[in-house]
């Protein structure tokens, strides 16, 4: 395996629904969240870290590079996969197995990305037919010809300066509140739509494949 400076992003297989519609690549820094191990192995995947405290998995992987967790402890197994990942610099991350299964632990992971958000990065969980980001003071961009649905939902009490652009339903310096669901089922059009937030978190889910976004961070692609 090569060290991770070599690599672009990290990719976190997690215990819920995996649906490996979107798998790493060779500059992918690759995390196994407890049976997120399962998942990977079974498409002969070898991941460069496995954390987690096994409840899922079941027993201890056998692994060069596995942290065993405390089963009682504060941060999920897929947090922890998270912080690994912070810790070691990377920005952008694809998460599979987070959505899906069990609402509370969907809950909990849409939690996770928004931790994502804060550090200046973004994280992108991928379902069976939708993505999740989430975006903190930022904005991020769509790549055009992108199709299907995107929604925008505060999740801070208040999104202030919200701006839609090269959506169906446009948004200027908007005051989005999470009791109040405006930004739900807007269409993307034939221009590359841009979700700009000035003070605050978004939740944005789309239809489609990842890489239709961009991102803003740093002017990359995911």
């Amino acid at each position: 395996m090569r060290g991770d400076n070599l690599k672009k992003r990290c990719y976190i297989a997690g215990a819920g629904e995996w649906c490996g519609r979107f798998l790493p690549g060779e500059d992918d820094y690759i995390i196994a969240a407890d049976a997120g191990y399962a998942a990977l192995m079974d498409k002969g995947i070898e991941p460069d870290l496995v954390v987690g405290d096994f409840d899922s998995l079941g027993s201890l992987p056998e692994h060069p590079n596995v942290i065993c967790s405390p089963t009682e402890k504060d941060d999920t197994d897929m947090m922890l996969a998270v912080r690994h990942g912070l810790a070691r610099g990377f920005k952008d991350f694809i998460i599979d197995g987070g959505l899906g299964g069990r609402l509370d632990h969907t809950i909990a992971n849409i939690q996770v990305i928004k931790e994502i958000s804060k550090h200046d990065a973004i994280g992108i969980m991928v379902g069976q037919d939708i993505c999740v980001t989430a975006v903190t003071n930022a904005a991020i961009c769509f790549a055009p010809g992108a199709t299907g649905t995107v929604s925008v939902f505060a999740s801070s009490g208040k999104a202030e300066g919200v701006t839609l652009t090269g959506l169906k339903y446009a948004l200027s310096d908007a005051t989005l509140l999470d009791y109040y669901p405006l930004g739900v089922s807007n269409e993307y059009t034939n221009e590359p739509a841009t979700i700009t937030v000035t003070n605050g978190t978004l939740i944005v889910t789309w239809t489609g494949e990842p890489t239709s976004l961009f991102r803003n961070y740093h002017g990359d692609n995911v």
